[in-house]
């Protein structure tokens, strides 16, 4: 039964099962739909910032609320602007990968900057 779904997108499992209309990897829980075909395109390829405007790689974003730092004692204040970004699929709902002024290298939210 296993040999006619495809393997799982994320990590090449040929454990794949179906729940409902979803396909579901065993190994690393990653979910995709039949209709998709190999998981690649699960419309998760589109990184939106606060307001709904689509980000991309080196663009320039404000950080729309004051964000605290472990090990600063300022943090991030809001409407601090951050160059050249980068998008990636990081830790959690983590999915900018930016160096910050006075900070350093870290990981940004999405929802808590806004496309200049």
């Amino acid at each position: 039964m296993s040999t006619a779904l495809p393997p799982c997108p994320a990590c090449a499992s040929e454990y794949t099962y179906e729940v409902g209309g979803l396909l579901t990897c065993p190994e690393c829980a990653h979910e995709w739909t039949v209709e998709s075909g190999n998981g690649t395109d699960t419309g998760d390829s589109v990184i939106r910032d606060a307001v709904g405007n689509v980000l991309a790689d080196g663009d320039t974003v404000t950080v729309i609320k004051s964000l605290k730092v472990k090990g600063s004692p300022t943090g991030i204040k809001a409407g601090t602007k951050v160059r050249n970004i980068r998008l990636i699929d990081g830790v959690g709902d983590h999915d900018i990968d930016c160096k910050v002024d006075g900070i350093g290298p870290m990981q940004l939210k999405s929802s808590v900057v806004k496309k200049i």
